[in-house]
């Protein structure tokens, strides 16, 4: 759309708030590796009520789709591409849809006690996840930012392949750097290694190393998958 003397007005420029929906993005992610990682010994648990496994296996699931799909995202966002801010809106009202119903799943199920700080939390994340759709709403800033045009993404079988690749190596990369880390701070601080102190904090760091290992390899290698350049889409 050009002005009345035929020049293209001037976008108006961003504030940063546009980077924000990726933030929250990443930390969804993160969160989501924490569940699994946390909750993934739960599964052999079989004294736990049907109930409370449900949400577990729900719980997982959701993980699971949580990652890759964010690794897609990512992806478009930092090929700063066009579709990036519809593909995340779907996303996140994906997102707040599995929030709400799982809420809803904890207070009608007896097996749960009601919790006013988890349901303060989930309101938070439905909070921050409606003001990122805001930000990424039509005629926001997001589009000085997420606005090369649509080209032809690559197929999702190969993100998805190039997302499981990265996280299984990340993963084991960054548990091992993680691991020789704590084991090195340890021995350099002279810690107590009574009753396996000093063992504990070297699993403890292994497994942080594990958590952002898996994020940045599967980071890396869906950016990997969308540098290559493409052509616009007919």
């Amino acid at each position: 759309m050009t002005s009345s003397n035929g020049q293209t007005p001037a976008r108006r420029p961003d504030s940063g708030l546009s980077f924000v929906p990726p933030g929250w993005l990443v930390f969804v992610m993160a969160w989501s590796v924490y569940g699994l990682i946390s909750t993934w010994r739960l599964v052999w648990d079989y004294s736990l009520p049907d109930g409370v496994f449900y949400l577990i296996y729900g719980g997982l699931a959701v993980d699971i789709i949580t990652i890759l799909w964010g690794l897609y995202l990512l992806g478009l966002a930092f090929g700063r591409s066009a579709r990036f801010p519809r593909q995340f809106t779907i996303w996140q009202i994906a997102t707040i849809v599995w929030l709400l119903a799982r809420q809803a799943y904890v207070l009608t199920i007896s097996d749960f006690v009601f919790s006013g700080k988890a349901l303060t939390i989930t309101v938070a994340e439905i909070a921050i996840g409606v003001l990122c759709i805001y930000l990424l709403r039509r005629g926001s800033e997001a589009e000085t930012v997420y606005a090369k045009p649509e080209t032809e993404a690559p197929p999702v079988l190969v993100s998805i392949v190039a997302a499981l690749l990265g996280i299984v190596l990340g993963a084991v990369v960054g548990a091992l750097a993680g691991f020789f880390a704590g084991s090195i701070i340890a021995n350099g601080t002279d810690m107590s290694c009574f009753e396996g102190a000093c063992g504990y904090f070297a699993v403890f760091i292994g497994l942080a190393g594990l958590v952002v290992g898996a994020i940045g390899g599967g980071i890396f290698a869906v950016w990997r998958v969308h540098r290559r350049k493409r052509k616009p889409a007919a």
